[in-house]
């Protein structure tokens, strides 16, 4: 038989009413991790720095200049290219 699950609300209410206040805070953490684990995990994530080589660089000079002589690939034909046009 599937539970009540209005009962079941306001057993969890009832709960965190008599939660310390200092428990409140890692309770809505969690809460916040079950309904969306990857938004919470992408905000509390460290971001790492990767240091830009010269080659790196070199490459997005090259990358760059091609596209402002008109040497890029249209939009479209990528689209067409992977099947995702209409």
């Amino acid at each position: 038989m599937e539970p009540n699950l209005n009962q079941e609300r306001q057993q969890a209410h009832a709960l965190l009413d008599m939660l310390p206040a200092e428990k409140l805070n890692a309770v809505r953490s969690l809460l916040e991790v079950m309904l969306e684990p990857l938004a919470r995990s992408l905000a509390l994530a460290s971001v790492e720095e990767e240091e830009i080589t010269p080659e790196t660089t070199a490459a997005l000079e090259g990358a760059r200049a091609s596209l402002a002589r008109g040497e890029g690939i249209p939009h479209e034909e990528v689209l067409r290219e992977f099947g995702l046009t209409k």
